[in-house]
C-alpha cells in the first residue's frame, strides 16, 4: 500500500509534515508494508512552501495508479490581503490548482476504486474549486467552510469527515487526526494505538461517517 503526499507550490508544512510523520510510524508498525512518499504534479523536484520559502523535496511523481491513499494539503500564507495587489493569497494558491498537472490526476485518483484521497485543511478546497468535488461530503479549515460549500460540496463541520473514498479533515493540527484515521481504516486500532502512544497524541473531535441514526432537528 502506498501513501502518496502532494507537494506544490505554496503548500502548507505541517499540512504535508504532520501526517507524514504519523503515517511513516504507522509503516513502521507493520513492519515497511506502507511506502510513504512525498509527489508533486511534475515529478521529483524541489518545492517552495508557502511558509517562509521552506522547501521539501517530492521524490516522484503522483501515481493515481498506485492503491492506497492520496493526501492533499493545503496552502499557507496570507488570508485578507488583495489579491488584486499581487499578494498570493490562501484561497488565491489553491485557486492556482486547477492550473496544474494536478488536475487530471486528481481525477484519475478519485476515479480509481482502490485509492482513497485524503485532504488536510485547505486541500478540500483547492480541489473542490477544480470542480473535483461536486456533490461530495466533506470538511475544510473553518474560514473555508463557506467557499466549499459553494463549489456545491456538503460540508460536515466535523475534525474528520470520511466520505469512503474521500477523507477530509479541517484546520492544520487536523493532519495528524486524518492520519491516524486513515491507519486504523487500513490496519486497525491496535496499529493506530500503538503510533498514539509513541507520538503522546491523543485524537481530536469527531470522525463523522455516513452511518448510524439521522439526529431529530431539536
Amino acid at each position: 500500500m502506498h501513501a502518496q503526499i502532494v507537494l506544490f507550490d505554496g503548500f502548507d508544512p505541517l499540512d504535508v509534515i504532520a501526517p507524514f510523520e504519523v503515517l511513516a510510524a504507522g509503516s513502521d508498525a507493520v513492519g515497511g508494508e506502507l511506502i510513504v512518499e512525498l509527489v508533486s504534479a511534475e515529478g521529483a523536484r524541489a518545492v517552495v512552501s508557502g511558509t517562509r520559502g521552506l522547501v521539501l523535496h517530492a521524490t516522484a511523481q503522483l501515481d493515481p495508479a498506485k492503491p492506497g491513499y492520496i493526501i492533499v494539503p493545503g496552502a499557507s500564507g496570507p488570508v485578507d490581503c488583495d489579491p488584486d495587489a499581487g499578494v498570493d493569497t490562501i484561497p488565491v494558491l489553491l485557486a492556482r490548482l486547477g492550473e496544474t498537472d494536478l488536475v487530471p490526476l486528481m481525477r484519475l485518483a478519485l476515479d480509481n476504486p482502490a485509492i482513497v484521497v485524503a485532504t488536510v485543511c485547505g486541500g478540500a478546497l483547492g480541489l473542490a474549486m477544480a470542480g473535483l468535488l461536486e456533490g461530495r461530503t466533506a470538511t475544510t479549515h473553518t474560514l473555508g467552510t463557506d467557499m466549499l460549500e459553494a463549489t456545491g460540496v456538503n460540508v460536515v463541520r466535523a475534525r474528520v469527515v470520511d466520505d469512503g473514498d474521500l477523507v477530509t479533515a479541517g484546520g492544520v493540527t487536523s493532519g495528524l487526526d486524518l492520519a491516524l484515521h486513515l491507519l486504523e481504516r487500513a490496519y486497525g486500532p491496535r496499529v493506530c494505538l500503538a503510533v498514539e502512544t509513541l507520538f503522546e497524541y491523543e485524537r481530536r473531535g469527531t470522525t463523522w461517517t455516513a452511518t448510524g441514526r439521522v439526529p431529530v432537528t431539536v
